[in-house]
């Protein structure tokens, strides 16, 4: 069978059963209309099961995943899966209850274990999840799902069709900042979506087996998917990417990605800079803010700024061979953001959508989004710089298809 390759983050196990909700939290026998009820006078009501998890991989990521399953009060973790047992070991401490286990197939054999936390290397995430899936577990998987958009459909198929959970860890979209700007952006604060600029380099490590487009993009391409307002989705990609030192892959990156309503959204990636540059700008007719990362004091800002355009029917004669544009300066606001950590966040979102059956925020079908918005850059890269369109059947958001159940 399979198992977790040494030196991977955990890998997330879905709960048993074709309904979402077996076994997380049971639901007591109603009693019939106009019954009554009676407890007895020391009785305590009894406290909601926790959902059994399981983490496979105990390198960079599932150490982080262990820390925040045992302080998630809904979950209670049974296992960390590795092939360097000692290095699971190291994880846990010498006095941890949770189990130790190289063998993947022992993971999926325990009945206590009703979801699965996976963290491995992007190559190996398609087995992983789909032998978690087909064991009935819900499943959390480190980003991206898969390598391929085709085997991504195919675990998200799976998952629907046994009405289990497939969650993807899009850390960075459970952030206080990026879920404050989601609010502001859906809310219409911004007004209309004019454009969204972000900008991801520093003097990173260059990664021996994928290019700095696939390393660094991710993180832009979700936080973009999780903020479009409902309606406006992807349409069309390009790319232009160079290699200056002769590393044989792409170290410096531009993504260019047309949105259905005619704006643009551009994200710069680099290994190579000197210094580190962590900021994204998001443009609405109305208002536009700053998001700078590096800077915890004013780390969103709100900026009551940007350009007017005189509409024809308030053209008069007298103004009509005069500018037509405008300029508005008006305050800059910091709103208030909370201080959590963003991976406590993913795993109560994880748990909250086991036990109620709902779809996550991040569920498999953004995990599959974002990977056809990369798999269209590569594409690019090969076109040279060319716009790949984006299949418009599989940027739904998860709203929609919520709504769509």
């Amino acid at each position: 069978m399979t198992y977790a390759p040494a030196g991977e983050s955990g890998r997330t196990r879905q709960v048993d059963g074709a309904h979402p909700q077996q076994g997380a939290h049971p639901e007591p026998d109603a009693p019939a209309a106009g019954a009554a009820v009676t407890t007895a006078p020391n009785e305590k009501a009894a406290a909601p099961q926790r959902i059994g998890l399981a983490v496979v991989g105990a390198g960079y990521w599932g150490p982080n995943l262990v820390r925040n399953a045992q302080q998630t009060a809904a979950l209670r973790l049974h296992w960390l899966c590795d092939l360097d047992e000692e290095r699971a070991r190291r994880v846990l401490g010498r006095y941890s209850t949770v189990g130790v286990t190289t063998s993947f197939d022992e993971v999926l054999a325990d009945e206590r274990v009703q979801a699965v936390a996976v963290a491995t290397p992007a190559a190996t995430h398609y087995r992983l999840v789909r032998a978690a899936l087909e064991a009935g577990k819900h499943v959390l998987v480190e980003k991206p799902i898969t390598t391929t958009a085709d085997e991504a459909a195919e675990l998200v198929e799976l998952a629907e069709r046994s009405g289990l959970v497939l969650m993807c860890d899009h850390t960075f979209c459970y952030t206080p900042v990026v879920r404050r700007i989601r609010e502001l952006v859906h809310g219409g604060e911004l007004g209309d979506l004019q454009f969204f600029d972000s900008v991801r380099i520093n003097l990173g490590l260059v990664q021996p087996d994928v290019d700095v487009l696939w390393d660094l993009a991710p993180h832009d391409l979700s936080i973009l998917d999780f903020v479009l307002p409902p309606g406006v989705v992807p349409v069309g990609v390009s790319a232009q990417a160079a290699d200056p030192i002769g590393a044989g892959r792409a170290c410096v990156a531009y993504l260019t990605v047309r949105l259905s309503n005619g704006a643009l959204a551009h994200c710069h990636v680099n290994w190579l800079s000197p210094t580190k540059v962590r900021t994204t700008l998001i443009g609405g007719s109305r208002r536009t803010l700053v998001w700078d990362d590096l800077n915890p004091q004013a780390r969103l800002a709100v900026h009551d700024r940007g350009v007017d355009l005189t509409p024809p029917e308030q053209l008069t004669e007298a103004i009509r061979h005069q500018a037509q544009i405008s300029y508005r300066v008006g305050d800059m606001v910091a709103p208030a953001l909370s201080e959590q950590e963003a991976l406590r966040t993913v795993m109560a979102e994880f748990a909250d959508a086991v036990t109620t059956g709902r779809a996550p925020l991040t569920d498999g079908r953004a995990g599959l989004r974002v990977l056809r918005l990369l798999h269209a850059a590569a594409r690019s890269l090969e076109l040279k710089g060319a716009t790949v369109p984006v299949d418009a059947d599989h940027v739904t958001t998860t709203q929609e298809r919520a709504a769509a159940r």
